[in-house]
């Protein structure tokens, strides 16, 4: 029989793994099957992924050797009650929700699992995602490959310890949302000045896009970079000292805390 990999709940970060990992072949639409309890996200899901869908969470819990739970943080309790007695008995569990600790999680399954906590990112859509993992005592060193090989598949995974998740959550799980404010703001200026504004949201994100290939393959530090384009008395500076007037980096690193804050009290 071959492996089922399984989600119990399909959002848009399901939805964004799931893209990545057919892209990818690493599972076949055929041995993906997904619970959600909208019939028409349902129907959309088959029609568009081709994987296998139900509203019967059971089914996915029963049919999954990696289950992983899409749900909502505070739908937890109500899922694993439903799924716990389903489960396969070597069945690799996880989790992407932020605030859900993997002792918690383990107490209400009530008893041994092997469990995984993740916090992945929707650029995982375009292949581009990074993820913080960490594993319970159960994992073996198998089931650490097969995760990794399944984060991998759409972007970037580093192993973290769990008490790390919530600044996971911060630096990269949440952190799309801060970037694409910045292009929608760079492209806001552009317009502003006459451009465009397709015109304007492609160079700025081919921009941002470039910038961050220079950091993770240069292996420079970010203010070496910012450096090389700011040439004496030149453009680039005085944006540069706007910014640093305007407070970006405060306000960067304090939107930063704040969401780290907030995974911490969920």
């Amino acid at each position: 029989m071959k492996n089922k990999l399984g989600f119990i709940g399909c959002g848009n970060m399901a939805q964004a793994m799931i893209k990545g990992i057919l892209e990818k072949k690493l599972y076949a639409a055929e041995d993906i099957i997904v619970s959600r309890r909208n019939q028409e996200a349902l129907s959309k899901l088959k029609d568009q992924l081709g994987v296998h869908v139900t509203a019967d969470n059971k089914k996915v819990a029963g049919a999954a050797d990696v289950l992983v739970l899409a749900v909502k943080p505070f739908q937890f309790e109500a899922v694993i009650q439903e799924i716990r007695d389903e489960i396969r008995k070597d069945a690799l569990i996880i989790s992407i929700a932020a605030g859900q600790t993997m002792e918690n999680i383990e107490r209400l399954f009530g008893k041994n699992i092997k469990l995984v906590r993740s916090m992945p990112n929707t650029p995982a859509l375009v292949l581009e995602g990074a993820a913080g993992i960490c594993f319970n005592e159960n994992i073996a060193i198998e089931d650490k490959k097969k995760t990794m090989e399944i984060f991998s598949s759409f972007g970037i995974a580093h192993e973290v310890s769990e008490t790390m998740i919530d600044t996971v959550i911060g630096v990269s799980g949440s952190s799309p949302a801060y970037v694409f404010m910045f292009i929608e703001a760079m492209a806001d200026a552009a317009v502003s000045d006459g451009m465009p504004r397709a015109q304007a949201y492609e160079l700025a994100a081919q921009s941002v896009l470039g910038s961050a290939k220079m950091v993770l393959e240069t292996g420079r530090h970010p203010g070496e970079l910012k450096d090389m384009v700011c040439s004496p008395g030149g453009t680039t500076i005085e944006a540069v000292r706007i910014l640093e007037k305007e407070g970006l980096r405060s306000a960067v690193i304090e939107a930063m805390k704040a969401c780290v804050k907030k995974a911490r009290e969920m």
